[in-house]
């Protein structure tokens, strides 16, 4: 399950891969179309179906998603989301769902993030220079069910489930 992003916040995205990768960071750069807010991994799972239903039965409600913070995690560059009761609740709510599903997924803590590069190298001189994140947001109007596929040129994701 995952949310995407408007224009607004996939362009300033963007700019901050450009930043990195102008400061002197190598490494796989997450493709723009890419980017997600994932909220919850399943993997691989046959029942389509299964999670569609369990999915349907979330409840949503509209909400703020606001760029906020970059990190990583070992060689993973991320930018953050502004701390959002809305999206927490989310999450619980769809990972509660699938656990009295019975479907597998990834139970790790939720840590709202979005990748911008993997196997991250610094070829600068020096600490890697701080990097501006606009202060961009978007109104959440629905989550997604999502497919990954690994292409000949990396992941290649596919919207297969629309709920809000």
């Amino acid at each position: 399950m995952a949310i995407r992003f408007n224009d607004v916040i996939l362009d300033a995205l963007e700019e901050i891969q450009a930043d990195l990768l102008q400061a002197g960071l190598r490494g796989n750069f997450t493709r723009v179309e890419n980017l997600h807010l994932t909220l919850a991994f399943i993997g691989e799972y046959g029942d389509v179906g299964a999670v569609r239903d369990t999915l349907g039965d979330v409840e949503f409600s509209p909400f703020e998603i606001s760029l906020q913070g970059i990190g990583r995690f070992g060689d993973l560059y991320w930018a953050g989301i502004r701390e959002s009761d809305d999206l927490e609740k989310l999450a619980k709510r769809i990972r509660r769902a699938l656990a009295e599903a019975g479907i597998p997924f990834d139970r790790k803590k939720f840590n709202p993030h979005i990748t911008l590069v993997r196997k991250a190298v610094y070829r600068g001189q020096g600490a890697l220079p701080e990097v501006a994140l606009p202060e961009v947001s978007m109104q959440a109007d629905h989550f997604l069910l999502m497919n990954s596929e690994r292409g000949r040129n990396g992941m290649i994701y596919s919207e297969i489930g629309y709920f809000g």
